[in-house]
């Protein structure tokens, strides 16, 4: 077996291909056990030629231009083999290749630093306001709702739900290129809801921390909730992109209760969904990542939450009991830290066990789990999915009564005031937990 040529081809370039992408070029053979020694070149012959796979491109930095030109030079000689999006910021590009392709283009093309698997992306699953202290805050005389505050809840989409009415100012969909509002999972309407439900079809019961925030949807994740790292960079680069062509209606907030395993890149910031995330962050919005739901073992935290910068969260379980904090503790399915390169995550804890949010009718989610449906308009979940989006409904609030805080800002802030555990492990429960009153100075 080890004389096969894309062994070799593994062999020869493995400094420049992630684990992911060599298992899965040496998984195609496989097959080969139960094939006649006399077919083997023939079979190996069609996989080089028309086997495609999903790949993220990184080049040397400074060298993206010089790079893209290189690569597409290459596929322009073999059938199957495209470019599929540009990534400039991050310098890199999504394309689809074919063993043979990927083969000249690690060997003629001198500015690739790392081809990465474009892998797939799902969201994270598995009584919160007066919880979060979040409910009734004012500030100079002026109740925090989130008015005036954008909030982008890149996910599975939004459906236009009554307590959303008026509010969903945006959406983007990279999954189906849809153009108006819809949610064919029900992850994404419910964390939209978790920011910004106004409690409308519940007569105030049911209502997230902004409830006059406005929310984009941008759709990365499919009907099953999946995506892959492809879309989500999508998404993300849209919200930057949106705010460099649209001063007047920024997006100030970036809610993702979404991502994946973390793979090994040396660094953090080597990995392409931590650079996105943190092109965000210097772009001036602030970032609510997932912290996964892979707990109770240690070093779980999900990519892009082992983000150095943004603010990454974990869940809360208040047993119900939104009086008292005497009880509560960290969510056993929530992910722990440290990260896999040992950096003290998640920042933050937040509700997310029994959280009631907004329904999307004849969506996957309300057709598998119809007992999860409260009254005719909610739904219940569970996860460090509805934690995030309530975070980024606190942060809204920050930002109403503070426009000029800083991404940076905003996450001290939110630490500092978080309450603390006697007797706490950062890498289970973070700086505490979330306290809105605590985080929002009077002045």
């Amino acid at each position: 077996m080890f004389g096969y040529s894309m062994v070799q081809m593994v062999r020869a370039h493995a400094d420049k291909l992630d684990k992911p992408v060599r298992e899965e070029i040496l998984n195609l053979y496989k097959p080969f056990k139960w094939t006649p020694c006399f077919l083997h070149n023939m079979f190996q012959r069609f996989l080089k030629f028309q086997k495609k796979l999903s790949v993220i491109i990184e080049f040397e930095n400074g060298c993206y231009e010089a790079g893209c030109d290189e690569v597409k030079k290459v596929m322009s000689n073999h059938f199957f083999n495209k470019v599929k999006r540009d990534f400039p910021r991050v310098s890199c590009c999504s394309a689809e290749v074919t063993p043979n392709g990927l083969e000249e283009m690690l060997t003629n093309c001198s500015h690739i630093r790392k081809i990465h698997s474009n892998r797939e992306v799902h969201a994270l699953l598995d009584t919160a306001v007066p919880s979060a202290n979040a409910q009734n805050v004012t500030r100079n005389r002026t109740a925090l709702t989130g008015k005036g505050v954008t909030v982008a809840v890149i996910d599975t989409g939004i459906y236009p739900h009554e307590d959303l009415s008026g509010r969903i100012v945006g959406f983007r969909d990279f999954i189906n290129n849809r153009p108006d509002p819809y949610d064919d999972n029900g992850h994404g309407t419910h964390c939209a809801g978790d920011v910004a439900g106004n409690g409308a079809a519940s007569e105030g019961r049911y209502m997230g921390p902004a409830p006059e925030a406005n929310v984009i949807g941008v759709k990365v994740l499919n009907k099953m909730g999946s995506g892959s790292l492809e879309t989500v960079m999508d998404g993300v680069e849209w919200c930057i992109q949106n705010n460099e062509s649209n001063q007047e209606n920024r997006i100030d907030i970036i809610s993702m209760s979404l991502g994946s395993s973390a793979q090994s890149y040396g660094t953090e910031n080597n990995d392409p969904m931590v650079k996105i995330v943190e092109e965000a962050w210097a772009a001036g919005i602030v970032v609510c990542v997932a912290a996964g739901n892979e707990g109770p073992e240690s070093g779980t935290i999900a990519s892009p939450g082992i983000s150095d910068r943004v603010i990454t969260v974990g869940a809360l379980d208040d047993r119900n009991t939104p009086e008292t904090r005497s009880d509560d503790d960290v969510a056993g399915f929530s992910s722990r830290g440290p990260t896999i390169y040992n950096v003290q995550k998640p920042d933050i804890l937040a509700p997310g066990v029994n959280i009631i949010s907004l329904r999307s009718p004849n969506s996957y989610l309300d057709k598998l789990q119809k007992s999860s449906r409260v009254e005719n308009n909610y739904f219940v979940l569970s996860g460090t999915s509805m934690a995030t989006p309530i975070c980024a409904g606190i942060v809204a609030l920050m930002k109403q009564q503070n426009p000029n805080q800083t991404p940076d800002d905003i996450k001290y802030n939110l630490l500092k005031g978080a309450d603390l555990w006697t007797e706490r492990d950062p890498n289970i429960y973070g700086s505490g937990y979330i306290n809105a009153e605590n985080s929002i100075p009077n002045a």
